[in-house]
């Protein structure tokens, strides 16, 4: 998170999670960096792929949680690594936590250019049968624009790859609302994923991040935002389409088969506990929160020094607590209930209270309804409005 200042002296790390919290390991290397990417990454050529695999399971030895119930291996591009690098991280990580035996759910990132057969059939024999492969668009024009290495036709080779591997649980990365994108031109090129029969499908609505090249372009004009109009029909296009194919929107930008959800997510989502190791990555256990230094020279260092990582650390009080386990709760179809909020977030009456009112009251202007199990959800209204309705939240209580 490049909005923590570099502290003074490192912060002692978080207290060792407890067994079962869900583990998430970033590898930081691609091909090239996207230009609307935010995520800690960079590209592969010159870097010590082996170093880095040694020193995140050297951090991992100190950090990791015993018997995770989800894995998930982001990035980056974990498919770039050869499948001996793959298998070392993936063999360390299971001496040291036991993940084969206990997690539920295990998930890799994969990109279109560094995935075939045999490295689909590798991840699968290693023990990870969840895919997700980042399309991010079938136009050959766009992937250009987003600095991608890879075309469409790479796109569909791969998914065709991982199928034909064994590889039984499977996502597509899209992007939309890209500009000079038609609703058109989306809806048939979702149509095209669609038929492919993907489990899950992620489509998310482009975002002009800070430190972005997308946001540099932005903000010189070389850009413009898609307009709103479009951007609504392009979303009401994903929830119809995805629907027809039995993909349900479990989440504002995500889409599964019944079954098919994506456990780990649904934790973030659920403001639970989770364990970042690598570089840039983000862990949160108990109450409190820390992350890793994005950068590969000062996380090497602080590993080979300290055993962790940690370059910043936080602890949000319990009214902050409770805005967020609302603000990220309501992306999920399923809602907030209040009161596993207030246990979540570890709220006292007043806090509890507020949240409860505002709810309420955006309930009144038909941006939330409650539901018969007492949880609030985004109507059909707030749907297109989310991240306005949810910020309410970071707003009166933060």
């Amino acid at each position: 998170m490049s909005e923590h200042a570099a502290p003074s002296a490192p912060p002692a790390p978080l207290e060792r999670a407890p067994e079962g919290t869900p583990l998430y390991v970033h590898l930081p290397f691609c091909a090239a960096k996207c230009h609307y990417c935010d995520f800690f990454s960079v590209p592969d050529e010159g870097q010590d792929i082996d170093g880095m695999v040694a020193a995140i399971l050297r951090e991992a030895a100190e950090r990791a949680p015993r018997s995770p119930r989800t894995v998930f291996i982001g990035g980056g591009t974990p498919s770039l690594l050869s499948a001996e690098q793959l298998r070392v991280v993936l063999d360390g990580l299971d001496e040291l936590t036991g993940w084969r035996a206990s997690a539920v759910e295990v998930t890799a990132e994969c990109n279109p250019e560094s995935l075939d057969r045999a490295k689909a059939a590798a991840l699968k024999a290693l023990g990870v049968p969840r895919l997700s492969i980042g399309f991010q668009s079938l136009d050959d024009a766009t992937l250009e624009l987003f600095g991608r290495v890879h075309s469409a036709e790479d796109s569909f080779r791969a998914f065709d790859a991982a199928r034909s591997a064994g590889i039984e649980h499977l996502n597509v990365d899209m992007i939309y609302a890209v500009p000079d994108q038609t609703a058109e031109s989306w809806e048939r090129d979702l149509g095209r994923v669609l038929a492919l029969g993907p489990d899950h499908l992620s489509a998310y609505n482009l975002t002009f991040e800070e430190d972005t090249r997308f946001k540099r372009w932005l903000d010189r004009g070389r850009l413009e935002r898609s307009p709103e109009e479009v951007e609504l029909a392009m979303f009401e296009t994903t929830r119809r389409l995805t629907a027809e194919r039995g993909l349900d929107a479990y989440e504002i930008s995500n889409h599964a088969r019944a079954g098919e959800e994506c456990a780990h997510n649904i934790g973030y989502w659920r403001n639970g506990a989770y364990v970042g190791i690598g570089p840039g990555a983000v862990s949160k256990v108990g109450h409190s929160r820390a992350g890793n230094p994005r950068g590969i020279a000062p996380y090497l260092r602080r590993v080979a020094d300290q055993g962790h990582a940690t370059h910043w650390r936080e602890d949000p009080d319990p009214a902050a607590r409770l805005a967020e386990t609302w603000w990220l709760g309501l992306r999920l179809a399923a809602g907030v209930d209040p009161d596993a909020a207030r246990r979540t977030a570890g709220a006292d009456d007043e806090s509890a209270a507020a949240a409860l009112a505002l709810a309420e009251e955006l309930a009144g202007h038909d941006l939330l309804e409650r539901r018969r199990d007492g949880a609030f959800g985004l109507t059909d209204r707030g749907l297109p409005l989310a991240d306005a309705v949810a910020k309410r939240f970071l707003e009166r209580l933060g």
